[in-house]
């Protein structure tokens, strides 16, 4: 059968892109791709990228009061929202362009339309029908709003980087890495920030040493935390939005925001015509090379819900040119992925928690904390917080911790080293850079207990 296309994508994110213009470009297939949105996705328009520039832009604060303390004479005349949400968007717009201009120079048909399956190997879009050898679905993924009276008038995290102006007051519902994210943010912008989570601690997931630091530091830093605490209701009222708990208290805000988790972008894409199955939460289900139900029907990305992250749905995408166009099947570690949560202070991770480690074999816990040089000259109380876990039998380093400025950049390397089954010998043999907050994790000599 001849086919209109080798392989047509459905979505034009970080994951879908990259599986498209690799495709064409170093495989030779011929590649269509449908986008009914923003190219780019969820990380470059309405997510990782334009989140980290607020994280960055909401430090200033932090920043303007330490140069006091290191003897520069700074005027801090306030944050203009105005003009950093006319450049922020200027810079989306940019990059979406870039992403657009990768897929034509790649020889990529685009359709700025929704695409749906009419059966495991047509798409159609409008009233043209495409035939497909591949099938590559990239749909991402969409906040999920919970079911709660007057939620509608709450915020997603989409919405608020398209804000006019900012509240001078905010309630965040949820308690995972967007929600902890976002608080931060608004707190540096100077808003007065309540982060409300019906749980135990914030972060569900993260090594619960871990989790308990972050609270204590976010909360050093003026964000409200109430946990175990139910939202049931949300009312408008003159002064804005009303707040109500299980117990019948009632607060008010400026704006509320909900980040309560994320929904797979797989409703009306027209799967029941080619058989393709779904999960409870609407993921599609795949094997461990992406494929889904369907031989010829592949996902990538958040829409499988396997590992939410951008760089996860990019390995992938290129696992599933590696299995596809280059009869190289590849299957994608999930076990040592390093992960970051831009909080003030920042969150860096990789492999277990200790949590998780302490299920299968002994261990030893290293912990550390302490007041850097710099937050200590400026003042602060801040401390850092850094963690390894070792596997006591062969000293192996399980996983890797830390709670500090410049955690994500730290985490990186580390990760590096974790994925290579590095030892605790190993990082004791490597040579400590000083004075920096990252070389007490060369340090760190005696464990602080055994689990």
């Amino acid at each position: 059968m001849n086919f209109d296309y080798d392989l047509f994508v459905i979505g034009g994110g970080s994951g879908g892109v990259r599986a498209a213009r690799v495709a064409a470009s170093e495989a030779g297939a011929k590649v269509g791709l449908a986008e009914e949105d923003r190219y780019g996705g969820t990380c470059v328009i309405r997510g990782c990228v334009p989140k980290k520039l607020m994280v960055y832009a909401s430090e200033f604060s932090r920043h303007l009061d330490d140069a006091y303390a290191f003897g520069w004479s700074v005027e801090n005349s306030g944050f203009d929202w105005q003009k950093f949400r006319k450049k922020l968007h200027l810079e989306l717009d940019r990059l979406e362009t870039v992403y657009r201009n990768l897929l034509r120079n790649a020889g990529v048909d685009t359709y700025d339309q929704r695409a749906k399956l009419l059966d495991q190997n047509t798409v159609v879009i409008g009233k043209k029908k495409l035939t497909a050898r591949t099938i590559l679905i990239a749909t991402g993924g969409r906040p999920f709003r919970p079911d709660i009276p007057g939620i509608e008038n709450a915020l997603v995290s989409d919405d608020i980087f398209n804000l006019e102006k900012l509240p001078k007051s905010m309630a965040i519902i949820g308690g995972g890495y967007i929600a902890c994210e976002m608080a931060s943010i608004m707190n540096g912008f100077g808003v007065n920030t309540k982060l409300i989570y019906r749980g135990d601690q914030i972060l569900r997931g993260f090594d619960k040493e871990i989790r308990d630091h972050v609270a204590e530091e976010m909360a050093k830093n003026g964000i409200s935390i109430s946990l175990n605490e139910d939202v049931t209701k949300i009312n408008v009222t003159a002064e804005g939005l009303e707040l109500v708990n299980s117990e019948g208290k009632k607060e008010n805000f400026d704006k509320i925001l909900t980040a309560t988790g994320r929904t797979p972008n797989s409703d009306d894409l027209g799967l029941d015509n080619s058989g393709v199955q779904l999960g409870e939460k609407g993921e599609i289900l795949v094997d461990n090379f992406s494929k889904s139900s369907r031989e010829s029907v592949y996902a990538i990305g958040d829409v499988t819900n396997r590992s939410n992250l951008t760089p996860i749905a990019i390995r992938e995408a290129m696992s599933f040119i590696e299995t596809v166009f280059r009869d190289r099947p590849e299957k994608l570690d999930y076990r040592f992925i390093p992960t970051a949560v831009f909080t003030t202070p920042e969150v860096g991770t990789v492999g277990l928690t200790e949590e998780e480690a302490s299920q299968f074999a002994p261990l030893e816990i290293y912990t550390t904390k302490f007041k850097s040089m710099r937050e200590a000259f400026a003042g602060r109380e801040d401390r850092v917080f850094m963690k390894l876990i070792v596997e006591e039998k062969n000293q192996k380093v399980l996983g890797c911790h830390f709670v500090s400025p410049f955690a994500g950049e730290l985490v990186q390397l580390a990760a590096v080293a974790v994925t290579m089954g590095a030892t605790k010998l190993d990082f004791d043999k490597t040579i400590a850079v000083h004075p920096t907050i990252s070389e007490e994790l060369v340090t760190m000599r005696k464990p602080t207990r055994r689990a």
